[in-house]
């Protein structure tokens, strides 16, 4: 689709919405919301279809090899942006040599560059490997006189070549803008290395762009030696062999300065000084190697759109069996919200990798809570005696506040994760940031305009529920004393036990190593290779069986720098077996250090963010009850996964935020109904008005934790061993979080508060802020 049809259409829909949210006309409301549905919907199809085409698959799908470079050495060289840039350009043209198809070459930070290549085989991965950290290698050589004549009484045959001499080939660009390609006959040893090139910088005149070349003292006395012979021939100015200039030499001497002009752009005017001035000399490493077979990779698709497809089967029984005819609303707005996900990555040409189709099927349940909410609303104010249209009406304004700040909670520490994260997580942070925007759209609008049409055709008259809790009575702020102190034994064992595990809490992504995952034709079992490697340095390796869409594969993590060795011994002990070795990893110490640091980065700012905000929404006290029940969320979660014997990789950084914005999500609609209470507070106590609130939005939170569960269920039976370990931890966050939000939050913001206004508790903050409104 072209950028400017792109840009309109985006263009338009953006004026739709501001009319659809100015207008107080009913019929004209309903026709807007009904058009800004079905373009949107149409939009994102249109977009996404066909699928094989406009979506990109990351390597972990359809399998191929990544590089994680580090230019320079231990961090001393001082890498420019030129040099970075100048580096992916080489790097870029020696993976073309390799003649792969759709290579991936982006910068990362700084100093690294991720290369991604598909379809490399273990011969290949090594030839790679040499091939991307050798140094750069800029020359000048002369060009034979006789141009393209000489060339074709060369290939013709009529004259014989000199053997000093090679052809190569020369692209360049015509004056109307078309790539031409000639041949030019090079000397073999060229006369300059590119060490003597002291600067070049692009500039332009009225001649045009040019590029002005200064030599250091012995380059410029070969310089002029060689102009001296050569004056009015070409000189071939040459990077990793291919030439990328050929200027001719119009002076017999230059003094160490020479401008080379002729029918620039800025953009090549540019790169070629960048390759004069930064052949990429400083040393590059790899730093992370990650390769996955395209069998592995499409058995992860079909476990991905598995689990999708069954998390949204359960949803979808769910929300019909207990709310029924609303349900299948709901529904719609869910399939619209999949749509509306799937059209933005295709739009962004995003690349989705296996973390992304766990942020697409975790949208689900996010979308999922914000209908639960609205539609609790609906039957409270249904049982108050309000009739249909009005309790609906009321039941979306009510819930806007509540929705609207949990989805900003949540998107703050998706953001966040995008900003920090590199690789697979940043494709989850991305797919999970549209899903909580493509959900406020279907949650709010989508599923208001299917309600206004069915009101206007007279198709509704009555909304039947099923009710989980009916008894709203429980004293919780009475009772929360025993809950606080089982919340405090066990965030002291939970880091008393992360303490005393030290450093098998963490696997290769953070400490570094290498990881083999291999398949078999003849049965092989972890326990024969431990005793395969029990006679080896290897033998302290971990190993494991996994299973990924009914194949099953074992994996070995063992330290950095042995995952060639180890391949090379389980071909020697298991010669039969016909091992297929689907993935190899490694990570460099380095790269887990800074993960580390990021990790703990991310999670610090995404609690400052909340707090913030929430402070910013409802008072400190809130904000501190939320930080504090969140830790606690995150401490025990930690503890439990920690207990389970797995191991916190990369992927966890990103379960950990999301648990972090599923958990304030919960928390910040109970404090929403705290809040409406006091505004309605008559003669209760604020122990009352918060004892009414929880149990008022006591069978939402139970709900909405419920879905998103379903959802996370199906991931972690379905997902594979990839996103075992996520799954598992979101699954032990949102029972932890839905606990919380009930037996904890609410007493700590009531304590602190009372500890902070000498006994007055929320009563001096709530006059002290309605003192401020009025002013």
């Amino acid at each position: 689709m072209s950028p400017i049809f792109t840009f309109f259409s985006g263009l338009g829909l953006l004026i739709l919405f501001g009319w659809y949210f100015a207008t107080d006309i009913p019929s004209r409301k309903r026709w807007l919301g009904l058009t800004l549905t079905i373009l949107v919907t149409a939009f994102c199809l249109q977009q996404a279809i066909p699928p094989e085409k406009n979506i990109r698959l990351g390597l972990d799908l359809k399998g191929g090899t990544s590089f994680l470079l580090k230019l320079g050495d231990s961090g001393n060289d001082d890498i420019s942006a030129n040099t970075l840039d100048q580096a992916v350009e080489v790097i870029r043209k020696r993976v073309d040599a390799f003649g792969v198809g759709e290579p991936v070459i982006t910068p990362q930070g700084k100093d690294r560059i991720l290369v991604q290549i598909p379809g490399l085989d273990a011969k290949q991965v090594e030839e790679t490997k040499k091939s991307l950290q050798q140094v750069a290698r800029l020359e000048f050589a002369t060009v034979a006189p006789g141009g393209q004549a000489l060339i074709q009484q060369i290939e013709s045959g009529q004259i014989v070549r000199d053997p000093s001499y090679v052809i190569k080939d020369y692209k360049t660009t015509s004056p109307d803008g078309t790539e031409v390609t000639y041949k030019l006959l090079v000397k073999k040893r060229p006369e300059i290395s590119g060490d003597h090139v002291k600067r070049a910088f692009a500039y332009f005149d009225q001649r045009g762009w040019g590029v002005s070349l200064e030599l250091d003292s012995q380059g410029a006395k070969d310089f002029d030696a060689i102009a001296a012979r050569h004056q009015g021939e070409q000189l071939a100015i040459m990077l990793d062999g291919e030439v990328i200039s050929a200027p001719t030499l119009q002076a017999s001497a230059y003094f160490g300065h020479a401008s080379i002009t002729g029918n620039f752009s800025e953009k090549e005017a540019r790169d070629l000084s960048s390759s004069l001035e930064n052949p990429l000399r400083v040393p590059v490493t790899i730093e992370e190697t990650h390769t996955v077979s395209a069998s592995l990779g499409s058995d992860s698709i079909r476990s991905g759109i598995l689990s999708g497809v069954f998390g949204l089967i359960l949803v979808t029984i769910f929300m019909v069996i207990y709310y029924r005819l609303v349900g299948f609303i709901a529904i719609i707005a869910l399939i619209i919200n999949c749509i509306m996900v799937i059209g933005s990555l295709s739009m962004f040409h995003s690349v989705l990798t296996l973390p992304g189709i766990a942020g697409l099927i975790l949208s689900l349940g996010i979308a999922v809570d914000a209908n639960v909410l609205i539609y609790e609303r609906l039957r409270e104010e249904l049982d108050a005696g309000k009739g249909l249209r009005a309790a609906i009406n009321s039941s979306y304004q009510k819930a806007f506040s509540a929705i609207f700040d949990a989805h900003v909670t949540q998107f703050l520490t998706a953001a966040i994760l995008y900003w920090l994260a590199s690789g697979p997580v940043k494709g989850f942070a991305l797919t999970l940031t549209i899903g909580i925007v493509a959900s406020m759209f279907s949650s709010l609008l989508v599923t208001y305009t299917c309600f206004d049409w069915a009101f206007h055709f007279n198709a509704i008259k009555k909304v039947t529920m099923l009710h989980l809790i009916r008894a709203k009575r429980f004293n919780f702020l009475g009772h929360a004393r025993p809950f606080v102190f089982a919340s405090i034994a066990l965030v002291i064992l939970s880091i008393g036990y992360f303490t005393w595990r030290g450093p098998a809490n963490f696997d290769a992504d953070f400490k570094g190593g290498d990881l083999i995952v291999f398949s078999f034709k003849e049965k092989v079992t972890p326990d024969q290779v431990r005793s395969a490697l029990a006679s080896t340095h290897l033998d302290n390796s971990v190993i494991q069986s996994e299973q990924v869409a009914g194949r099953e594969f074992i994996s070995v993590r063992t330290g950095g720098g042995h995952a060639a060795e180890l391949q090379q011994i389980l071909n020697e002990k298991f010669p039969s077996s016909g091992l297929v070795f689907e993935q190899v990893d490694h990570i460099g110490p380095l790269v887990g250090q800074e993960l580390a640091y990021k990790s703990g980065l991310a999670l610090a700012l995404g609690l400052l963010g909340i707090f913030i905000y929430v402070s910013f929404r409802f008072e400190t006290s809130f904000a501190v009850g939320s930080i504090i029940a969140l830790l606690h969320d995150l401490i025990i979660t930690i503890g439990i996964f920690a207990l389970s014997g797995r191991e916190l990789s990369l992927i966890m950084v990103a379960a950990i935020l999301t648990i972090a914005g599923y958990s304030i999500n919960d928390k910040i609609v109970v404090f929403d109904r705290i809040r409406s209470g006091f505004r309605e507070r008559g003669r209760r106590s604020i122990a009352q008005v918060m004892n009414d609130s929880i149990n008022d939005t006591l069978s939402r939170t139970i709900l909405t934790g419920g879905t998103v569960l379903l959802t996370v269920v199906a991931l972690y039976i379905f997902g594979g061993p990839v996103l075992n370990d996520f799954a598992f931890s979101l699954i032990v966050g949102v029972l932890i979080g839905t606990y919380s939000s009930i037996f904890i939050a609410s007493p700590i913001v009531l304590w602190w508060s009372s500890l902070t206004t000498g006994g007055k508790g929320l009563d001096a903050e709530l006059i002290e802020t309605n003192a401020e409104s009025k002013a």
